[in-house]
């Protein structure tokens, strides 16, 4: 009887340290079922990829006043869809100017060139950017290429998660897989804010390499789109081109005072605010916006 008390007891011991051991060993990220969709969002935690089936973007077409920068993008994802050497890409300037909206019509529409999903857009959140080898890792031998993702970049004092972008852009020992690029948006040019690069110049024992250590980031973006505040003309030009898309038929005239007066109640004229002009304007006028 001693003997299977003793057993007992053991058994029961290996069963309570294999529970610990399984807790402790994160489990294997499974492989993601790249057919479900053509974007998907990281989640670091367990490690998955959730598919988004119905993209939030406008049509390629739409964004006005942003041509040239346009026209840059969707020649370096068409190259980067086609195996050919390409940029990662930093797409930086005035808030509501289209950046985000750009990256992700840029992807629809290389897609749409070829007529397929072979490009998978993956959007990666600002707070999990140190999680980025680990999506990496899980990406690295699939048959598809990627843009990864990342809107609103931008790092604060104390903030050293820029060290692990850095590392994977270019800095680390495996380097950026082949088919992978790396695509993110910011208001900054070089992702910190201003007092965070003037501390550093004016508390570091060498102040140009304190600074030039926190501003090499944005070096590892060979493509740096920028975005600019647009004039009158052009926030008129957006608003009657989401007119026409959405089919929303009000007198030139009335449009163009309204419209007016929308950006001059916002203190902005911008892409955003045309939109929100429009979205009111449907409203008003009982239409939807498909």
């Amino acid at each position: 009887m001693s003997a299977q008390n003793d057993l007992a007891a053991l058994t029961a011991k290996l069963d309570s340290l294999i529970e610990l051991v399984s807790r402790a060993v994160p489990a294997s990220a499974k492989e993601p079922d790249w057919s479900a969709a053509e974007a998907f969002v990281w989640i670091p935690e367990p490690g998955d990829l959730h598919a988004v089936e119905k993209v939030n973007r406008v049509d390629i077409a739409l964004l006005c006043a942003v041509s040239h920068v346009r026209d840059l993008l969707l020649d370096n994802t068409r190259r980067f869809a086609d195996g050919l050497p390409a940029n990662n890409a930093l797409l930086w300037g005035a808030r509501g100017m289209g950046k985000s909206s750009l990256v992700k019509a840029a992807h629809a529409a290389i897609n749409r060139e070829d007529d397929s999903s072979s490009l998978k857009l993956i959007e990666i959140h600002r707070e999990d950017i140190e999680s980025l080898p680990k999506l990496m890792a899980l990406i690295r031998s699939a048959p598809f290429r990627f843009i990864i993702f990342c809107d609103d970049l931008s790092f604060d004092n104390d903030d050293t998660s820029y060290k692990s972008l850095k590392a994977v852009l270019e800095g680390g020992i495996e380097g950026r897989p082949e088919n992978v690029i790396f695509y993110a948006t910011s208001n900054r040019r070089h992702l910190l804010p201003r007092d965070m690069i003037e501390n550093e110049r004016s508390t570091a024992i060498n102040p140009a390499e304190a600074v030039e250590e926190k501003v090499s980031l944005s070096d590892r973006f060979g493509l740096w789109l920028g975005f600019h505040k647009c004039s009158q003309d052009d926030y008129l030009d957006m608003v009657r081109g989401y007119a026409a898309h959405y089919g929303l038929e009000i007198p030139e005239d009335d449009m163009r005072s309204q419209a007016l007066e929308w950006s001059t109640t916002r203190g902005s004229r911008s892409g955003r605010v045309a939109y929100q002009y429009i979205q009111d304007l449907a409203g008003r006028l009982g239409k939807a916006l498909t």
